[in-house]
Parts: C-alpha cells; structure tokens; sequence
C-alpha cells in the first residue's frame, strides 16, 4: 500500500507534460480578502478564441493548453463590476495571477444563471447539493439565527427523525453513515441535541458539499455520505465582526488582519473568532412556560471555534484552527446527555513555483466523548479521539482535471454499555486506515467522464478494500442533460446504539468489532462467512437535469444502495460469550449481529429564481430494509414520502425587506407496536426467591419489529427580517420567526411503561438581533 501511495505522489505529475502555456491564480473579493469561489474565469485570444475555468473553494483558477498569444482575462460575476486584463502568453509559459474583484450596486441575475449552467454542462454532479451561506439564510431563522442544520433537511435525499435529538439519515444510510469534515478535518457529531443547529455557525461557512450517494474516489471511509464544509477566513482588510441575541442563544464574531492584503502583493494574515452560547434551557421556562409542563426545553449547547490564516504573495496560503463544541440535555426528569468535542489542526495550499500542480493538504488532532444516564441504569459511555491527515494534488490539463493524493486516519475508541437485563458490552480499541485515489474528469464534446479508483487499508484489521468509482453527464442539448455514477465504498466505525432505537440521543462510535458471528445468513438462504468487521456498499445513481428556463431547473435522480455488511449492536444477547454458553447460538451471545439492507428511491428538486423571489420545492421516494439473517425489517428512518417547501422574497427599498416559510410532511416512520404487559419476576434470591413475597417487575410483550407506523409529521416555519444599512460597513438586522406555526402535535416517542404519546416541539416564537459592523 506504501509503494502505491508513494507512486501516486511522485509518478503521476508526468500528465502535466506536452502543455503550451497555463494561466492560473487567485480571485479575491476586493472588501475583504475572501476568495471568490466558484467564479468563471475566461481568456480571450483572437480568431473568437475563449478558453475558460472556475474558481474552486480556495478561489484558485486554472486554464491550461493556451496557445501562445495576446489574450485578454475577464471575470463577470453577480454582484461584482465586471473585470478586464491584458495579457501575453508565451510558449511553456506559466502566468500566475491574483485578482480582486470590487462589489458592485448592480446585481445581474443572468450572469449567476451562466455560471450555474457552466459548472451543470461541466460538472457529473449527480447526488451533490452546494450550500452557500447565502442560501441556507433564505429559510427561517429559527431562534433568530439561520443554520447549516435547518437547511440539511430540506435537500434531496435527506429525511429528519425531528426536532428533539433528530438525526439525519441520508439515502438509506444511519447517521454513522455519514461523513463529516470540516475544514479537511474529520468531526464525529456535527449536530446538537435539539435538531435545529449545527455546531457550525453561518457566519464562519465558506461553502458546504452535501454528497447523499455516488460520491468520487477522493471520499472514503463511510458507506453512505459525505459533508465537506470549509470555513472563511477573517477579513484580511480591516477589523469587523457580529454579536447577536435571540430567545434562544447569543453570539459574537471578531475578525481582522494581522498584516493587511494589498493588492500591489505581498503576503498577509487574518483571525476569525467565534462564541456562541444557547441559554433556552433558562429562556424556556418563562419564554415557553407551556412546554413540558413548564419545565421548557431541557437543551443547551456551546460553539467557540477560532482561526488564524497566511497567505503568500503567490497565493499559497496555511490556516491553523482550534474548536470546543459541547452540548447536554436532561430530559423529561428521566435521562441526562452530555457530549464534547474539541480539535485543532492545520491546512494549507501550496502553488509551487515552475509547476501547474496545486497542492493542498490537512492534519488535525480531534477527541469526541458522550455519556448518557438514564433513570438507575448504568451510563452509557463513548468516546473517540485520534488524528486524520491527507495529501492531494491537482491538475488541469485542457479542461481535463487529474486530481489524486493519500489519506491516513488513526483513531481510539471506547465503549461502554449495559443492556436491559444488565449485561455489559465493553470495547477498548485502537484502529488506523490508510487510503489513496486517483480520479480523473474527461471532458469529451457533449460528454464528461468521471473515472477513479480509491484503495483504502484498515491496518488493524489487515484488510485491503479495492473501491472502483465512476461517474459520467451527457450534455443531450443546451438545457437537458444526463446523468449517472456508480461506486463501492466501506468503513470500519459502527454506531455505539442500535438502528432499532426509536429515540437515538445517544451518538457514539465503536471501531473494529471483532465479537461477530462466524457467518450470516443471506435472504436467499445462502450463508456466507463474516470474514472482517467491515461494513461494505454499492451505490448507482442516475437522473436528468433539464433547465426549464433561466428560472426554473428541474433535477430527478433516482438510487439504489445495496449494504452488502452492516454491524449493528446486538439487542437480543442473553448470555456471555464464555465456554460455558459454547452451545447457545451466536444471535444470543454475540455483542453484535450482521446485517444486509437495500435502500432505492427517487427524488425531484424544483428550483424557481427570479427578482427576489426563491423557490425549493422537493419531494422524495424511498425505501430502506434490513435483514438480521432471520426477518426482513424496515429501519425507523423508513420515510416513504418525504416534501420539502422553501420559499424567500426580498422585498422593499434596498430588499432590506425578507420574507420565507418552509413546509416540510413526512409519512409516519415504522415502529414496533405493544401487544401487551406481564410481571416479571427479578428472582433476587436466586432459585430460593419466594414467588408469592416479590413484587413483579413492569415488562413489555413487543409485536414484530417496526411492524407498525407512526402518524406522519408536518411543520410550517416562517420569518421576516428587517435589515437597515446604518453605512456600507454597519448594519442592524431583526429577525421574526416562528417553528411550527400551526402547533401541530407530531409525535416524538410513544411512552410505553406510561403508555402516553410524547410529542416534538410546539409552536415556538422567536426574535433576534444583530449588529455587524
């Protein structure tokens, strides 16, 4: 695997070769210093000759294959004056640009739709949603603040389990299945307790790629998805920053230069500092006296992340970042969560001198701890902290790109837990994975190509997982295209509570688990041996993207997962795996069973955008089932339909006015009914016990598993925000919004030993205000 990685890193630059002259660098945005992503970038030569790129998140451009000549550079993007520069390019020649771009008072809709249908014609894009922070702010602020979290649960593919300790569940996958990165740095649980915020703030985001499926060889280590968030940098121009506070938390931003950025050259540097603190357990008791009896919302978190970055004349640039996330929540007087996290690592992006390559790279520290006490249970506990880091290297060769790089992960696990008849399941375990890819996108005429393969090594287990990848568009007409992507992906981490949990507050990780049964028993009777822990799936994707007009775009992609391994916890071990036990089944001494599923479906995205009004309207079809190696069952998060609604207006002089409503039905999920109620004896006093002197202990006769169904679920959200435009660097924002407008009562759990329903959350008003300055 060494050798592998290492040819990758020193052998492939040989692609670059044979080319005429490269234009490449850096696009800024003039007022702060931030790049300017996902901007086009066109050189104009004679003979109408145009060769063009777009930035990437680091606002990087490159165009390569320019014939030697007299070229002009021109940058059009909303709401930014239109840029224009003379240039000569020479033979062999490598130009390295950096350009700043000013804002403009004039926004032109069109170029924005431009660019979107060049990165669609250009781009596989099949099972990505790109999130700006301008986007997420166009549904309601809950709480006064809009969040990454809010907005996840309207994309396609994605289906929410609520708003108290919801999870999502992304095409099929659990939330183990899904990967999460911030900054290139691996984060174990990115979502609070109450369901409505991430730990990360809007005002830090940069961008955020939202992958439910079919995702390239650059990607690995999780079966399901991926989320790729970057944060900003801090204003490299002049000190500024934001404090806000609403019903439900308070927050302040700070953010400057250390050396300004000039636009003659020269480096820089900037800090960005965030706090956020949640205090609606205390503003709930009197805010919203009528939940919970008057009790309020048991829930509260903190955010603090911080920043510092460099950037070199040229470009390149190093950001080192640090994060403390906690988060806790005592419900219904019956159980109390707590979680951590904290982290710091480093990132760069380095463009060598002499050569077309860019390089980027990541390495950071990171530890995860959650414990979970419920009533006189013992404790629930998880906990993992390791180190992840990676290499890439990227190419442009024409309007090709090679793009390939190493990845190392090691990591510690530690778990504890007791299941209802007192048993415990305890695991100790240190794992490391080494993966490479290489991934290469052919443009061909009206075709783009998306070849790569990944080879990802799970050291502690021995075991090598070849993953092939593909992707591929057919640009059918201007405003018509297909679309399809096929992959095998795995992972070694398992979640540390069971998929048949109805109400999962607990999040915790498990690596490596070596108590398995010996084999598993497919649906079709064929019983296979379970030669390593771990977890394996095949995703195929295809759809259609049609540009109906320059307002309205249709996506329908349509999935098929098959989880061909999936490790859960084993809720029905009875006895202890000793000797003296080596004639009971495995199903009921095992600490965990093996399972395969399917997940398939359809989902249809419409999106509307014309002079201040945005439309989102999506609506999803799917199915997930489980085989245990005796019954087919359906998972909770089995949401047949699933419908999302967005819509935002900007309104009045300046659109200081803005207006939004998200509608989100979901079918009932499946659960697992009560058929009845009998006494249990403890036999405390062993074979002695006296039967007619004990008092029984409450216990439940269960019907077959998620045979049932729960009453669907709808909320309707709304907000209006006011914003005055004190000058160009200060303005005051207010934020009205209400969740669950209606009061709908959807249900959270059934109480079963109470036998009463519980629900989510009831209509909840909110106000905020900001000031940025």
């Amino acid at each position: 695997m060494k050798r592998v990685a290492l040819w990758m890193v020193v052998c492939l630059p040989v692609l670059a070769v044979a080319q005429q002259g490269t234009v490449r660098g850096f696009l800024y945005e003039q007022e702060t210093g931030e790049p300017a992503i996902f901007t086009p970038v066109s050189l104009k030569g004679a003979n109408d000759l145009r060769l063009g790129a777009e930035t990437d998140v680091n606002g990087y451009f490159s165009i390569s294959k320019v014939p030697p000549g007299h070229y002009t550079v021109q940058v059009v993007s909303l709401g930014f004056d239109t840029l224009s520069k003379q240039l000569d390019v020479k033979k062999d020649q490598l130009i390295t640009e950096k350009i700043f771009l000013k804002k403009s008072s004039i926004l032109m809709r069109d170029l924005e739709v431009t660019a979107e249908k060049r990165e669609a014609q250009n781009t596989v894009r099949l099972g990505v949603t790109k999130l700006s922070p301008k986007q997420i702010e166009r549904i309601p602020a809950i709480g006064g603040q809009a969040d990454l979290a809010q907005y996840m649960q309207v994309i396609p593919g994605v289906v929410f389990t609520g708003d108290q300790g919801g999870q999502l569940y992304i095409r099929g996958g659990s939330p183990i299945m899904n990967k999460v990165m911030m900054d290139g740095m691996v984060l174990y649980n990115p979502f609070h307790s109450i369901g409505l915020f991430s730990v990360f703030d809007n005002d830090i985001l940069r961008n955020a790629d939202v992958y439910t499926g079919g995702f390239n060889a650059e990607y690995g280590g999780r079966i399901s998805s991926v989320m790729d968030i970057s944060t900003r940098d801090g204003n490299k121009q002049r000190l500024s920053g934001k404090v806000s506070a609403s019903t439900f938390a308070a927050k302040a931003l700070l953010e400057g230069p250390l050396k300004k950025q000039k636009e003659e050259g020269g480096g820089s540097s900037s800090f960005l500092f965030n706090y956020r603190q949640s205090y609606l357990d205390q503003t709930s008791q009197s805010v919203y006296d009528y939940v919970n009896e008057g009790a309020g919302l048991p829930f509260s978190f903190r955010d603090i992340y911080g920043k510092v970055s460099l950037n070199g004349a040229n470009g390149s640039k190093a950001s080192f970042f640090g994060f403390h996330f906690t988060d806790s929540v005592t419900y219904q007087g019956v159980s109390d969560l707590g979680w951590r996290n904290w982290g710091a690592g480093t990132n760069f992006v380095l463009v060598p001198t002499g050569s077309a390559v860019l390089i980027d790279g990541v390495f950071a520290l990171s530890n995860y701890k959650i414990q979970l006490k419920e009533g006189d249970l013992d404790p629930r506990l998880s906990e993992i902290a390791g180190f992840n880091g990676g290499l890439n290297f990227k190419y442009f060769i024409g309007e090709d790109e090679a793009k390939y790089g190493i990845e190392i992960l090691g990591f510690r696990t530690n778990y504890q837990f007791f299941n209802s008849i007192g048993l415990s399941i305890q695991q100790q375990q240190n794992t490391s994975e080494l993966a490479g890819y290489f991934n290469y996108k052919k443009k061909l005429k009206d075709w783009v190509l998306d070849p790569g393969i990944r080879l990802h090594y799970y050291a502690s287990l021995s075991t090598l997982s070849i993953e092939p990848r593909f992707g591929m568009k057919w640009n059918i007409s201007d405003n018509f295209r297909f679309k399809a992507s096929a992959g095998r992906y795995s992972q070694n981490l398992v979640a540390a509570n069971s998929d048949r949990d109805v109400v999962n507050l607990f999040y915790g990780f498990l690596s490596a688990p070596d108590n398995l049964p010996a084999t598993v028993t497919l649906e079709d009777g064929t019983v296979r041996d379970v030669k390593d822990p771990v977890q394996r799936a095949d995703h195929f994707l295809a759809g259609f993207e049609v540009d109906v007009t320059k307002a309205i775009s249709v996506n329908i992609e349509g999935y098929y997962k098959n989880f061909r391994q999936v490790t859960n916890i084993n809720r029905n071990k009875l006895y202890d795996d000793t000797p003296e036990f080596a004639d009971k089944p495995d199903a009921l001494k095992k600490d965990f069973v093996v399972e395969t599923g399917k997940a398939y479906g359809a989902d249809m995205l419409l999106k509307y955008e014309k002079e201040g009004l945005y439309v989102w309207a999506v609506y999803g079809l799917n199915y997930v089932t489980r085989w245990d190696g005796t019954q087919e069952y359906r998972p909770i998060w089995d949401r047949r339909h699933n419908v999302n609604l967005v819509v935002s207006y900007t309104f009045g002089k300046f659109n200081s006015w803005k207006a939004n409503a998200r509608w989100n039905y979901g079918s009932g999920f499946p659960f697992t009914q009560t058929q009845g109620f009998y006494g249990q004896d403890p036999f405390s006093g062993g074979v002695g016990t006296d039967l007619t002197q004990n008092n029984p202990d409450l216990s439940t006769v269960y019907g077959p598993l998620n045979g049932g169904r729960l009453p669907s679920y709808s909320r309707l959200d709304v907000g209006l925000t006011k914003t005055w435009k004190l000058d160009d660097r200060q303005t005051i924002q207010l934020d009205l919004s209400c969740t669950n407008t209606l009061d709908r009562q959807n249900i959270f759990y059934f109480d079963r030993v109470r036998y009463r329903r519980v629900n989510q959350l009831p209509l909840l008003p909110s106000i905020g205000f900001s000031y940025t300055f």
